[in-house]
């Protein structure tokens, strides 16, 4: 049954509202926009109503003031993710600042991509890097192809491995948003994440820091001499985090926005 053309937003605010979609409205108004006909839209409100998050039932998420493509099943990018960015976009320039007359792109990775939203706006902002991303999860790694397309290399594989190994020693910076979240803490994550996310992307292991603590043993092999890691965390996990990088010899600080209620550890190769 496809929703009636008259009225069509109104009904279909009512049934988001009446699945308890907080935004209701301003949901309403994306789907109708999105949807190439009545079934379609009957779909995707469908979908929502389900449960389904609604930037995998719309196809895109909003990340830096871009479209990035989100696949059902893959992890959302979420707007504290940012900071990674902006840190990120930090470090680029300092790299650039102190490479003078030195030639070659820089290399820059996006470590559990997922998405590879950051990879993404990199690209776009800052063509002509050595861009390169990973992430275990199959259907992660086919979205964050779809996101970067030509502009940069994705590879499957668990933290550093699939990478080549020509790439150890070479990074100018790491972008990482690995799992965080303890896993007795998943059955209280909200139903969009819990139920349509993989769990690849949000079990964090026992403290929620296993990746972090295998990132801050793996990734000095691969870093350049001043390369810098940006790694996201909590503000309750990140001085565990900031802890676990600095026991490796990297040059550690934790940044925050409370506005966007981010933080990150920014740790710096000697």
């Amino acid at each position: 049954m496809t929703i009636p053309g008259a009225d069509r937003e109104q009904v279909v605010t009512r049934r988001l509202r009446a699945a308890g979609c907080v935004f209701a409205e301003d949901e309403a108004r994306l789907l109708l926009d999105e949807a190439a006909d009545g079934e379609a839209l009957e779909t995707m409100v469908a979908d929502r109503v389900a449960g389904r998050p609604l930037e995998q039932v719309l196809g895109w998420a909003a990340f830096a003031g871009r479209r990035v493509v989100v696949e059902p099943g893959v992890f959302v990018p979420r707007r504290r993710t940012e900071l990674v960015l902006r840190q990120a976009e930090v470090a680029l320039a300092e790299a650039g600042a102190a490479r003078g007359l030195a030639t070659g792109p820089l290399a820059v990775l996006e470590l559990c991509c997922g998405a590879a939203a950051v990879a993404a706006v990199l690209a776009a902002e800052h063509p002509g890097l050595d861009l390169w991303a990973t992430d275990l999860d199959p259907a992660a790694v086919r979205c964050a192809r779809r996101n970067l397309d030509e502009r940069g290399t994705v590879v499957r594989g668990d933290l550093f491995d699939g990478l080549p190994v020509s790439l150890r020693g070479r990074f100018r910076v790491i972008a990482a948003n690995a799992p965080y979240v303890p896993t007795d803490a998943i059955p209280s994550l909200p139903p969009e994440a819990r139920l349509h996310e993989s769990r690849l992307a949000l079990d964090g292991g026992a403290d929620g820091l296993d990746l972090h603590r295998r990132i801050a043993a793996e990734v000095g092999d691969w870093l350049a001499p001043g390369g810098t890691l940006v790694l996201e965390t909590s503000g309750r996990q990140a001085a565990d985090t900031k802890e676990a990088l600095a026991a490796t010899g990297l040059r550690a600080r934790v940044v925050r926005d409370h506005e966007i209620d981010g933080t990150v550890v920014v740790a710096v190769a000697p």
